[in-house]
């Protein structure tokens, strides 16, 4: 089976924050802030999934206001923040929308995302994940952390559905 075959069938896309849509840096402030740094592509590649009518979820253990505002605002209407424990959120989510875990997209970078990722039909990690989510990704990103993977995963899905241009004449990613 050709590499981009697997992102076909995907209709549900499943992200963690910190070392996915963000660097896994933090600022520190002295008020005890944190600041994270997002990626606009893959902000424009979460909103033209939502638009689209794909299914968008994100669950992290952050509980950055700041961070569920920024995904609000694209549209992303799944947020699960402050979780400690990641299966529970996710199949309350796939629970709630009667999702087949065969059509899920999971992308994580770390060891809290390991139990969810053995779950869904895609795993999928940035290329600076920790090494026990490398080893379990079906996907590895050449994209960092924050850097576009997430726009990587969600092009290629939306390319290959004809969903990522409104123009027709474009032409699509294609499976040899």
């Amino acid at each position: 089976m050709n590499e981009l075959e697997r992102f076909r069938s995907i209709d549900t896309f499943i992200f963690d924050v910190d070392g996915v849509l963000t660097n896994s840096e933090l600022i520190v402030l002295e008020n005890g802030h944190l600041l994270r740094k997002m990626n606009t592509r893959d902000g424009y590649a979460l909103k033209r999934a939502v638009e689209k009518g794909y299914r968008v979820c994100i669950i992290t253990g952050g509980g950055s206001s700041g961070v569920v505002q920024r995904l609000k605002g694209l549209g992303i209407k799944d947020i699960y923040s402050k979780i400690s424990h990641k299966m529970d959120a996710f199949e309350e989510y796939i629970y709630a929308y009667d999702i087949p875990t065969e059509h899920i997209l999971y992308m994580g970078d770390d060891v809290p995302d390991y139990e969810v990722m053995r779950r869904v039909a895609l795993p999928c990690c940035p290329f600076d994940a920790a090494s026990e989510i490398l080893e379990i990704s079906q996907y590895v990103s050449p994209k960092k952390g924050g850097h576009g993977c997430v726009r990587d995963v969600v092009e290629k899905v939306l390319k290959l559905r004809g969903d990522w241009r409104d123009d027709p004449r474009d032409i699509e990613l294609e499976i040899e």
